[in-house]
């Protein structure tokens, strides 16, 4: 008898000789032999305990197949430069100033966050200081035409996938003080100050957002008058609200600014002008006059130096007006071909387009990285066995995940035929052509910086505890892009200014009885679309289908807010204060307005391409993109879409989902970021957490 069995029978004679029910010891032997039959139980069913292999990370590109050429695909979403664009990647991978570590074998560019605030702006500035040298901003002022006006923006994309402090300094210097002087300037300023600001011997500022006012610049309380005697304007701040605030490049290195001032002539207000004013001296001193206060430490784009200013009784010539609209005589008169305070003011800030431009661009990119380096990161980390004995599932083989992020890389594809379509519109811009660029600009602004802090936040949590490191990236972008939702507009305001404007075309059409044209709302002259009772999977992947329904939902929405805002018009309320009262509507309308809008790009992109794969592919993709726009809470709220249809919709995405699940590497490879750029995830993350790499 084995030495088991022998402990078994003689726990079950002691413990039948001296039972005693009632008895704790009794019942002590009790769970004694319960877990003794428990501990030598044999069944055919048991399995023996063995330790798992260790896991070992396998390149996607081994398994994964691309059904299309990636660097066709890039040439489509990139659209121009791309020669210049790798040039300038290549110019921060071989420099020690871009911060490059080793990881899992793989170099990697990005800058240390862990350095103090000080740290951050010293090396900001010395990267800009390394790619003028290197001739990276050569022609960015000093040349014209729409080339040269292509590969700024590029220079603009590339360093914003690098770091946002970099791309603001530069935008900072180049869009807003250099972009001031060259459209609110005239020659004499493009003579004296352009070259030397692409040469950053001068490093200009934009001194525009006050304490007590952002979004509205005609509030402004900075205040200019002018000295007929010196002929020199005299600037001040006349309150603490009027201290100009967040302006960047003020704090430590900016050595002038454009100051946006009421300007008083005689007693009369004319409303906001432009001043050129030197802030530091040669030497890097605060120049008299004036004081400068450093806004402190921020959740995000330390590397760029905010300041607070204040100027008491700062004189500057008469030149330093920036005159292209309006002018002061050396007498004092004011002087202006636009007599209608109105349009001077709209004339006068047309140009800062060109900031919101930038940052809708800019944020397309944040959510390029993040989506590269979480599917990246979901095609080669694995999650549960679906059976026992069986290998884990690859994050991006559960639907789920394929759910959370396939609509994110269509919304993007989708953003970056926008982004081209907003740059080619800017860079032929015509005096004509101002106003469709302000809404347009506003609508994407708003939109895509919505969309990119989304895409961060569900890519940050699809890369689990890693998402949460510094060095992968994802994270990290959340706290230095948050603020792209508020500066050059608040999201919300310019969201209500796009649906002022189609306010202002509708009545407009309405009252000349003439037809809708502009602005894409050449579809207001058709019959309504019609969306059918029974949405099949064909009808739903029908671009003509797609298309009715948006602007079917903008059509309306532009009905019910005109009639909304004329009922309170006409209950007695002003223009604004019935604009107000129907904020919903009108959120509502600018977001229908802005989907319409950027799937019109995605479309007119899709019909470029001859057939075959890649033109396959991107139908899928914007398939999906137009039906997460139509599965938004809007179509069922205003009665579009039956509650079936809704499950319709809802169910063909999850199909779109899984057929793109095959093309996923290939379709953020077609991104075209090297892979410096990303996270380390994205890659041998394994290797990269190695003891060896500590």
């Amino acid at each position: 008898m084995s030495s088991s069995s022998i402990f078994s029978a003689n726990t079950k004679t002691e413990s039948s000789k001296n039972r005693n029910p009632n008895s704790k010891m009794d019942q002590a032997f009790k769970r004694t032999q319960i877990l003794t039959n428990h501990l030598l139980q044999s069944s055919p069913s048991s399995q023996t305990l063995s330790s798992n292999a260790c896991l070992s990370y396998s390149p996607p590109e081994l398994s994964e197949n691309y059904a299309f050429d990636t660097k066709d695909m890039r040439k489509l979403i990139d659209r121009h430069n791309l020669e210049e664009r790798d040039w300038l990647f290549g110019l921060m991978k071989q420099s020690k100033l871009f911060n490059p570590k080793v990881r899992g074998g793989k170099v990697f560019v990005s800058p240390d966050y862990n350095q103090s605030m000080e740290q951050q702006r010293e090396m900001t500035l010395k990267r800009i200081e390394y790619l003028l040298e290197k001739g990276a901003f050569k022609g960015w002022l000093t040349e014209k035409g729409e080339d040269i006006e292509m590969r700024k923006f590029a220079g603009f994309e590339v360093c914003s996938i690098y770091d946002h402090s970099l791309f603001t300094k530069l935008g900072v210097h180049f869009f807003l003080w250099g972009g001031a002087i060259q459209f609110f300037g005239t020659k004499h300023h493009h003579d004296k100050w352009l070259r030397d600001t692409e040469n950053y011997s001068i490093k200009g500022s934009f001194a525009m957002t006050e304490l007590g006012h952002g979004s509205n610049v005609r509030g402004l309380e900075t205040v200019t008058t002018y000295d007929s005697n010196t002929g020199e304007f005299v600037i001040n701040t006349p309150c603490e609200s009027a201290q100009k605030y967040w302006i960047g490049g003020a704090a430590n290195h900016g050595t002038h600014t454009v100051v946006f001032s009421q300007l008083h002539i005689n007693g009369t207000n004319q409303g906001v002008h432009a001043f050129i004013v030197q802030i530091r001296d040669a030497d890097g001193n605060i120049c008299p006059n004036i004081r400068i206060v450093d806004c402190g430490h921020k959740i995000g784009l330390n590397g760029v130096d905010n300041g607070r200013i204040w100027f008491d009784n700062v004189r500057v010539p008469r030149e330093n007006l920036l005159n292209s609209v309006a002018d002061v005589s050396p007498d004092g008169k004011y002087l202006s071909s636009i007599e209608n305070p109105d349009q001077r003011f709209a004339a006068f800030m047309a140009p800062l387009t060109v900031g919101r431009v930038n940052i809708a661009i800019s944020s397309v990119y944040q959510s390029k990285v993040a989506l590269a380096t979480s599917i990246r990161y979901a095609l080669t980390r694995q999650a549960f066995s679906l059976k026992q004995n069986e290998p884990e599932v690859l994050l991006l083989d559960y639907p789920s995940h394929q759910r959370r992020l396939f609509p994110l890389v269509a919304k993007t594809y989708a953003m970056s035929f926008a982004a081209n379509y907003l740059k080619m519109l800017y860079v032929k811009r015509t005096p004509q052509s101002n106003k469709t660029i302000h809404i347009v600009s506003s609508s994407f602004k708003a939109t895509f910086t919505w969309n990119n802090m989304q895409i961060l936040q569900e890519c940050r949590e699809a890369c689990g505890g890693q998402g949460l490191k510094t060095e992968n990236r994802v994270g990290q972008l959340k706290g230095e892009y948050d603020v792209q939702s508020t500066f050059e507009g608040d999201n919300l305001i310019l969201m209500q200014q796009v649906s002022k404007a189609l306010f202002a075309e509708y009545m407009a059409a309405q009252k000349r009885n003439k037809v809708f044209k502009g602005l894409g709302l050449e579809h207001m002259n058709k019959p309504c679309p019609v969306i059918p009772l029974q949405l099949t999977s064909t009808t739903l992947r029908c671009s003509q289908f797609q298309m009715d329904a948006l602007c079917l939902r903008e059509r309306d929405l532009l009905k019910r807010f005109v009639a909304d805002v004329s009922k309170c018009k006409a209950k007695g309320e002003s223009n604004e204060q019935a604009f107000m009262m129907c904020y919903e509507l009108a959120q509502d309308l600018g977001k229908a307005f802005s989907d319409r809008a950027i799937f019109q790009t995605f479309v007119d992109a899709e019909t470029t391409l001859p057939a075959g794969s890649l033109k396959d592919v991107l139908g899928t993709l914007r398939s999906l993109y137009a039906l997460i726009c139509i599965e938004d809470v809007s179509f069922l709220q205003y009665g579009y879409l039956s509650v079936d249809n809704g499950a319709n919709v809802r169910r063909e995405i999850t199909k779109l989902c899984t057929e793109l699940r095959p093309h996923a590497l290939a379709l953020v490879s077609s991104f075209g970021i090297p892979d410096a750029f990303l996270g380390p995830i994205a890659f041998n993350w394994i290797e990269a957490n190695a003891w060896s790499s500590v």
